[in-house]
């Protein structure tokens, strides 16, 4: 290791590996550190050997069963890309859409009426949709129209409503939509957690409508998708490779198995350096994932999750390649929604015939196992399921103080916006200034 550096990161999460990326491109001199031999961290993917060794039953015996484990690429967090959100924002910004290969979702479905229905991708869909009767479709086309046309800049747009003050719930009633239509608009495309959004001013609520209508728009016209997600051909552990070559093209340091073996502090209780099987990298700043600083993070949630290998596509999705199907806290009597993420091998992420389904959710009893029961039934039949239980971390450390700054846990949202609000807080903490996403690093400086 060098004697200094401007920063030093630990942990090579998607996060992590998104700040080294823009932290080299600022010129800071950027030492990247994982006590793992893999990229990836909390969010890696991997393949069917280390699958069942990370699940704690060792080799497979039956693999034959499964196929090649080099052809599987299982990702320990579900989520997908908004083909108009912040990621895309990130990726274009950044330009490491040339070490990656993208392939539409086939489908965003959620459960309804004690049934699995497709959200409409085309006014087609919309009128031949199950969803809505006949009358409530064009009441929901013109809420629709409504979100989509909003500009927060063009008061004509507003039709005289102020959506700072108005609520949610207001602003729904005032479209005379019914409950179950609200049900799924406000999970199935504002994508929230639970019902508090209701209460709260309805200008987030309308901008994550648009923000799925656009993306939707764009996902049709772009890559002939019929949902507004994208997903890396090879899995998720792909984007923080991507960044991880973003750094090391502009001068970053990367060292995977290295441990990490505690902090140098100055008289002011400030971050000197690190200190790594008895060397020590001296250091201005640290960037790391909750897990290299129990003390100074505290448990905020817990999340469900089972990993699920089948050889069948998901019954009543139209024999979708992937999907994502949303299931609302009332359908089944909870505070928080159920997630299903569903790819396979038409993503080069399982063998052929093969597809892989994660369900998740935040925890909300003492038997977390049982809370996702009714998502596991939904799936038909299946060849092997892992699950796991996890902690969501936030720091609480003064990072001003020490110059410790630590990500967020990956939360249940089955998209990155959270995950690139987080990066957007990090890296203003760091730098001091807010991130422009407006400028493009050319081409020619990232590739290869």
């Amino acid at each position: 290791m060098e004697d200094s550096y401007d920063c030093v990161i630990l942990g090579t999460g998607l996060t992590e590996c998104i700040l080294s990326g823009l932290l080299s491109v600022d010129k800071m001199n950027v030492l990247h550190m994982d006590r793992n031999d893999y990229y990836g961290g909390a969010c890696a993917s991997l393949n069917l050997e280390q699958a069942f060794s990370q699940f704690g039953e060792g080799k497979c015996e039956d693999l034959e069963k499964y196929g090649r484990s080099r052809d599987w690429n299982i990702d320990l967090v579900p989520k997908f890309i908004m083909t108009k959100g912040k990621m895309v924002s990130i990726l274009l910004h950044c330009n490491v859409t040339c070490y990656l290969e993208f392939k539409s979702v086939d489908g965003s479905f959620v459960y309804e009426k004690k049934k699995i229905h497709k959200v409409p991708a085309t006014e087609t869909e919309a009128l031949s949709s199950s969803l809505m009767g006949f009358f409530e479709k064009y009441r929901f086309k013109d809420f629709l129209l409504y979100c989509v046309n909003y500009d927060p800049s063009n008061p004509k747009t507003f039709n005289g409503k102020d959506l700072k003050k108005l609520t949610a719930k207001q602003l729904l009633t005032s479209h005379k939509l019914d409950k179950s239509t609200i049900d799924f608009v406000g999970h199935a495309m504002a994508l929230y957690l639970d019902d508090s959004y209701l209460d709260e001013p309805a200008l987030e609520f309308v901008e994550r409508v648009k923000l799925y209508a656009d993306s939707l728009s764009h996902a049709v016209c772009a890559f002939k998708g019929r949902s507004p997600y994208l997903y890396p051909a090879y899995g998720l552990g792909d984007l923080p490779q991507a960044f991880a070559r973003l750094a090391s093209i502009y001068g970053g340091t990367y060292m995977l198995s290295k441990p990490f073996d505690g902090l140098v502090l100055d008289e002011n209780g400030r971050v000197a350096g690190v200190k790594s099987g008895g060397e020590t990298a001296r250091c201005k700043k640290v960037i790391a994932d909750p897990s290299y600083f129990p003390d100074k993070v505290q448990k905020k949630k817990q999340i469900v999750r089972a990993i699920c290998i089948l050889d069948h596509p998901i019954p009543d999705t139209g024999d979708a390649d992937s999907a994502q199907i949303i299931i609302p806290q009332k359908q089944v009597n909870r505070k928080s929604d159920i997630y299903i993420n569903v790819i396979s091998h038409a993503h080069h992420v399982a063998s052929v015939g093969k597809y892989i389904a994660i369900i998740s959710t935040t925890v909300e009893t003492s038997n977390p196992k049982s809370e996702i029961d009714f998502a596991v039934k939904l799936l038909g039949p299946i060849m092997k399921i892992w699950y796991s239980v996890l902690d969501l971390y936030e720091p609480i450390n003064d990072s001003e103080k020490d110059q410790v700054f630590i990500s967020k846990s990956y939360d249940a949202t089955p998209h990155f916006e959270t995950v690139i609000d987080d990066v957007m807080r990090l890296y203003t903490l760091v730098t001091g200034r807010q991130l422009d996403l407006s400028k493009v690093i050319p081409r020619e400086e990232v590739a290869d």
